[in-house]
This record gives structure tokens, sequence and C-alpha cells, in this order.
């Protein structure tokens, strides 16, 4: 556990929702709505400010706790195992996509990571928002090349609202 990340976490904690206003969180709403009219998949997109004090002593990594957002928002749980998760985490820069296993299957650790290194380059010139909106359409771009609508309603089993936890 290294003291600079503890204290990183513990005045992040109220900064996913000064980046992440309402306003924000209603256009990666749109983005993420319209993106599903155009693939067959379900797009989950959270932010977290810092991590609990428990997780930060224990040494859990951004990618550990966007797995158990993964769950804990059960994107695993949807009918043809199609769930995505775009993950923040403010306080370490980081940024993580989890697939479920019926997308991991076609698209590649590399395709994700470069979606997270545009990200980050947004979020680096202070462009949250715009870089929020641009990693959920690069994701939906991604999908729509793999698992393009079919022209029938898919059912929207995850909210299109991003989650603050």
């Amino acid at each position: 556990m290294g003291i600079a990340r503890i204290a990183t976490h513990l005045v992040s904690g109220g900064s996913a929702r000064r980046l992440f206003p309402t306003r924000a969180l209603d256009e990666i709403q749109k983005a993420i709505a319209a993106g599903e009219k155009r693939h067959s998949e379900q797009v989950c997109f959270a932010i977290e400010g810092a991590l609990p004090l428990g997780d930060l002593v224990r040494g859990r990594s951004a990618r550990e706790r966007a797995h158990e957002a993964f769950s804990h928002l059960r994107v695993w749980d949807t009918q043809n195992n199609s769930g995505v998760l775009i993950y923040l985490l403010v306080a370490d820069h980081a940024i993580e996509i989890v697939a479920d296993r019926g997308i991991a299957a076609r698209v590649t650790e590399s395709e994700w990571v470069a979606i997270c290194a545009a990200m980050r380059e947004r979020f680096v010139a202070g462009d949250f928002v715009a870089g929020a909106i641009d990693g959920v359409n690069k994701v939906s771009d991604l999908l729509a090349a793999h698992f393009p609508a079919n022209g029938s309603a898919t059912p929207n089993e995850l909210p299109d609202r991003p989650v603050l936890l």
C-alpha cells in the first residue's frame, strides 16, 4: 500500500461528481443509447472517484475493481453475454474496459487498450466529457463492426445512464 496512493484517493472522493455533473451524464447516456442502435450489445459506463480505504489497504488495482463493478452492476448478466463495462477510476487516472465472454471471444484486448488510450489522451487535456463520449463512440464502432444491429429491436438490458460508484 502506497501512502501517496492512499492520500490521492482520500482527496479524490468527490471528483467523479465534479468532473461528470448531471449535464455530462446526460450526454454520455445519449451516446450510449445512440450506439446501442447500431449494434446488438449492451454498454455500461461507471465512474468512481476513489476506492474505499479497505480496497486501498489491500492494494486492489483499478482492473480488479473494474471486474468487481462488472459483477456488481450485473453487466455479465445479459441474455447473450453481450455486456461491456467502461470503468473510470478518477483517483488513479485509470480507464478499464471489461467485456463479457461473448464479446471477448471476438474483440482483442489490444482493441480495448487503444480505446482507453484515446480516452486518456482527452482526459489529460482536461476534456473529460468529450473523452468519455469519444470512448463510448469508439466502443460502439467496434461493437457495430463485430455485432451489427440486425434490424429487430434489441432489449435494453443495462441502463444507459452512467453510474457513479
